[in-house]
């Protein structure tokens, strides 16, 4: 029978068609801003790493001293070299890695190409196995690299084919600032987080860098550091000297169990409160351990104006439901005689209500197809923006399936109360008017 609605329903389209066009083009415009501002959205919010996320972990302390403390507030977001070093060393998770943000100026060797400045990152070494960085060619440095300030880097594919001009380079000299460093990794091009979560402090949604050097030999060559630094007292030196009262480090564990989770924090607050004993924190045990769906959703890693614009794109979709629903239902009793007609040879309300909700999702899957066109066209207009996650707005398969659904659904939920009105139509008074 449904197969018979659909037939009548094309027909009623064809019948009329200026009606119809206006259905399926409310349909389409309210899908169209929908999906463009649900798909920024789903990109925006999405797992960067899918399957791995709870295994690990964002590690806070409390390392400041009492001037403006308040019981119960947040601790610091990042962790001073000191602590980061000195957690490194014990190594109680499965894996652990402190990192940074930074900057470099890269001097290829290359005829042609003029020195310039790229971003880096400045970790240690099981950063790698971590976030599951694929490696095009090579390796990623080890511990002992770690520990012996090797000046070795792994690169971005997009950096080797820049300075190199592609290929596998590994073991090859490439200048840093003012040293050489060997090439032992290249980064296969799929790898790209989005959004870059294991650093809040840098572009969330722009490119990744393209040097990664272990953090020992950085400081130990006082390489560029970009990103936040929060310091609670003055002190003498360098920002790198690892007694200086300053938070700028991330630092991530991996704990493949709630169980290793929960001994961690216990470990974390222990921890504190031996530094507390040494006179190096001043404040309670106040320890954080966040997953990384949870440091997300703690840092709102989707703009404001994202979200705003997901509500007007549902708020744009609800009036034009509404507007199609007055449509649908002066289409539906303009056939009063016609379901008369049907009623009196017997058809049932129940039906009558199928039919109607029939050619109702048609009328979606119409408005879905150009819907669809629409949101290509949003998408498009997104990617223009000036915003780092503008390149990002892509429609993928699901979200592609998403529109079609969304279309029906919404074209037949605007069609339940013109279909129950259409149903209610007496039969013997439409009979008797003809």
């Amino acid at each position: 029978m449904y197969g018979y609605y659909f037939k009548l329903a094309l027909r009623s389209f064809r019948r009329n068609r200026v009606l119809t066009a206006l259905m399926v083009l409310a349909i389409a415009l309210g899908i169209g801003a929908c999906m463009t501002t649900l798909t920024t959205f789903h990109v925006l919010s999405g797992d960067p790493i899918p399957g791995k996320s709870h295994r690990l972990y964002y590690v806070q302390l409390d390392p400041a001293n009492m001037r403006g403390y308040n019981p119960g507030e947040e601790p610091a977001d990042q962790s001073t070299r000191f602590d980061a070093e000195a957690l490194l060393r014990e190594r109680r998770a499965d894996r652990q890695a402190m990192m940074t943000g930074g900057g470099v100026a890269v001097s290829p060797e290359r005829e042609g190409v003029v020195p310039f400045a790229t971003d880096a990152r400045y970790t240690s070494a099981d950063f790698f196995p971590m976030f599951e960085v694929p490696l095009r060619y090579g390796r990623a440095w080890t511990a002992a690299d770690d520990d012996g300030r090797a000046r070795v880097a792994v690169i971005s594919s997009s950096l080797n084919e820049r300075v190199f001009g592609g290929g596998d380079n590994t073991g090859r000299q490439l200048r840093l600032d003012q040293a050489d460093f060997t090439v032992v990794g290249i980064i296969d091009p799929s790898w790209r987080p989005t959004p870059r979560f294991y650093d809040m402090y840098t572009d969330r949604y722009g490119d990744l860098e393209n040097v990664f050097v272990p953090f020992s030999t950085a400081v130990d060559l006082r390489m560029n550091h970009s990103g936040s630094m929060d310091c609670w007292a003055d002190y003498d030196g360098h920002p790198y000297d690892p007694g200086t009262p300053c938070t700028w480090i991330q630092y991530w564990v991996e704990l493949d169990t709630p169980a290793k989770a929960a001994a961690y924090r216990d470990y974390l607050v222990a921890y504190s409160e031996q530094q507390r004993a040494a006179g190096r924190f001043e404040r309670p045990a106040n320890v954080r351990l966040r997953n990384v769906m949870e440091w997300l959703d703690f840092n709102r890693v989707v703009p404001n104006d994202v979200v705003m614009q997901l509500w007007l794109g549902f708020g744009f979709l609800l009036v034009c439901l509404l507007n199609t629903v007055g449509l649908l239902l002066a289409k539906f009793l303009r056939r009063s005689s016609e379901i008369g007609v049907r009623r009196a040879l017997g058809a049932s309300r129940a039906e009558i209500f199928k039919q109607c909700l029939v050619e109702a999702g048609a009328v979606g899957l119409a408005g879905g197809v150009l819907g669809l066109g629409l949101s290509l066209l949003g998408l498009w207009a997104v990617r223009q923006q000036p915003a780092s996650y503008a390149q990002l707005a892509h429609l993928d398969l699901g979200m592609l399936l998403l529109t079609f659904v969304l279309a029906i659904v919404a074209s037949v939920l605007a069609g339940l109360l013109p279909a129950w009105r259409a149903m209610q139509v007496a039969p013997a008074i439409q009979l008797k008017s003809q």
